[in-house]
């Protein structure tokens, strides 16, 4: 099955019609799983390389969730094995004072991958319309507007060379609570919970109504949307790992021809 046959968006998007259990790129056998995720990681490690010796287009793979879905484990897991060489984690956080007094775009375009990089946005300038939008900070009217510029900026970067992929991770409520817990009960994990977690929880049903808005307004055959079922962990790092192979695959890329001066040089 390929990688875009998961859960399309098509205009129109429901999460809580999608089950966040599926694991339609995992046949149950975990040998084989695991040797093929590990034969994406090193297609992926090939085709970044070609990338960044060729030096002229970009890849910008963008990834979103509720809290607990999985951005951090599965960057760790799509690049731990990776040459960093070409590669860009860019994490988006509370933006400062100073970012606050721009444009919601402007600290963005900072971070878009340059020629022969790749970026991964843990995060995004889809944040700009779900936390404002779920807690009043903004009005419809904004948020409408918002999604207008993400939907022109992402025509911009693709239009001077950039390919998008873009993931939802979608985990359900129930998974999110196990691993809430997991991090309350473990102390090992207790850097990674936020108060503030339990808080955005309570607003789960407003969360997936902003994310059902900005993701079926924003898909486009430029910069598409890829709903990742992501219960499973294995599912979520197999079905990105496809998704990215997938994605550069289609971009034919290739070293740069040979240069005939240097192939008549002799190392003495």
């Amino acid at each position: 099955m390929k990688a875009c046959n998961l859960f399309g968006v098509n205009g129109r998007l429901v999460l809580a019609d999608k089950d966040a259990a599926a694991t339609p790129l995992c046949t149950g056998d975990e040998r084989e799983d695991r040797n093929f995720v590990k034969g994406l990681h090193k297609e992926i490690a090939l085709l970044q390389e070609m990338l960044y010796a060729e030096r002229q287009r970009k890849v910008l793979l963008v990834l979103q969730g509720v809290d607990c879905a999985g951005k951090d484990g599965t960057v760790h897991q799509l690049f731990g094995r990776i040459n960093p060489m070409g590669l860009r984690p860019v994490r988006f956080d509370v933006p400062t004072s100073a970012e606050t007094a721009r444009d919601f775009l402007w600290r963005v375009h900072l971070q878009v991958p340059r020629k022969g990089e790749i970026a991964v946005f843990n995060r995004s300038h889809y944040e700009d319309v779900l936390h404002p939008v779920v807690y009043g900070q903004i009005s419809d009217i904004e948020a409408g507007r918002r999604l207008a510029q993400i939907q022109e900026f992402e025509r911009m970067l693709a239009e001077s060379g950039t390919t998008i992929v873009k993931v939802f991770l979608h985990i359900s409520k129930d998974e999110q609570r196990r691993r809430l817990q997991d991090r309350i009960d473990n102390p090992e994990k207790h850097w990674k919970f936020d108060p503030e977690d339990l808080k955005h929880r309570e607003k789960w049903s407003e969360y997936h109504a902003a994310y059902d808005k900005a993701i079926a307004g924003t898909d486009a055959p430029h910069a598409p949307w890829y709903i990742v079922p992501a219960d499973s962990k294995p599912h979520r790092d197999t079905a990105v790992a496809a998704l990215l192979a997938e994605t550069m695959r289609a971009m034919n890329l290739a070293y740069p021809a040979g240069d005939p001066k240097i192939a008549k040089l002799r190392v003495k």
